[in-house]
């Protein structure tokens, strides 16, 4: 009988001790890829030509709150600086946004340096008053090839990356729809190489980012003054737009606008691409050739499709 017994309390020992390695190694591999597989790395283009690497970590299970409390953050993120440094924050409790810090919120003094991001934007806070070190910083998309240049603008909220050798204008203003009735934006205009030798004019071919303040109802055709085929709506991977067009020539020009413009945003963000050609008929038979324009297109949509705004 005796022996029975031990046999019996051996067996129990056998599974209690196996039960908890079983935990211990599962709790230990949730652990392993909760600290050292970041969910998210992202790159946030800021004003003054600085930047900000994130990569956002998960943390292990929290605590259960106190009743009516807000959640225990047990996240964390690795920032790298334009400036060099580097720094591991803890998350801390936040009413809107990640918050990570290098102090206790609770203990007056002890943050002295603050990384918070809200959808695509980010900024930092550093010192004992707070001072915004990093300002305006907007997500910037991985480059899909062959788009290595990036402009950022925090005032506006949007980034975008465009092709080497496009010639940059954050001052360009869209004045086709009459005095007055400008819309602002930022253009990239394509290199005279991508034109020469062809009937496509280099001069003002190419895509803009707009926007329009105190508008209900984010519409294509807000953009256009001559719309020749009927507003529609366009998917395009995650992302739905507003879709219109205007052709229009003059004296052997030929003019195509194409506008995407993104419903529900504030200001009404909309793409443009302005494509500017001339007849073939004003040229001397084999001297130029008709400009490849559903490459000139594939283009200008891998420039659209990294458009980020902030919000």
């Amino acid at each position: 009988m005796r022996t029975f017994k031990f046999i019996l309390l051996l067996a129990l020992l056998v599974v209690v001790v196996g039960g908890v390695w079983v935990w211990w190694h599962h709790h230990s591999a949730l652990t392993s890829v909760s600290s050292n597989n970041p969910v998210a790395t992202v790159t946030f283009a800021c004003e003054g030509n600085k930047s900000i690497t994130a990569s956002f970590y998960t943390g292990n299970p929290a605590p259960q709150p106190a009743p009516g409390g807000p959640p225990t953050p047990t996240g964390r993120v690795e920032v790298s600086l334009s400036d060099g440094r580097q720094l591991s924050l803890p998350q801390t409790i936040s009413a809107d946004g990640g918050r990570y810090s290098n102090g206790n919120p609770q203990v007056a003094g002890s943050e002295t340096f603050v990384f918070w991001e809200k959808g695509n934007g980010a900024f930092v806070e550093e010192g004992a008053n707070q001072q915004e070190t990093y300002s305006g910083c907007v997500a910037v998309a991985p480059d899909p090839g062959g788009l290595s240049k990036v402009y950022s603008n925090g005032t506006a909220e949007f980034s975008f990356r465009y092709p080497l050798g496009y010639t940059l204008n954050t001052s360009y203003a869209y004045q086709e729809l009459g005095p007055g009735k400008n819309i602002s934006g930022v253009k990239v205009t394509i290199p005279s190489s991508m034109a020469t030798g062809t009937n496509l004019s280099a001069y003002d071919t190419g895509v803009s980012v707009e926007q329009l303040s105190n508008v209900q109802d984010c519409s294509a055709d807000l953009f256009l003054g001559n719309v020749t085929m009927s507003t529609s709506t366009i998917t395009d991977g995650d992302t739905t737009y507003s879709f219109a067009r205007s052709d229009g020539a003059a004296a052997g020009n030929f003019y195509e606008e194409d506008v995407y413009a993104l419903p529900g945003t504030s200001p009404c963000t909309a793409v443009r691409y302005l494509i500017h050609s001339t007849s073939m008929g004003d040229y001397t038979p084999g001297t130029v050739v008709e400009f490849d324009r559903n490459a000139l297109i594939a283009q200008f949509d891998k420039i659209r499709g990294t458009l980020i705004l902030a919000q």
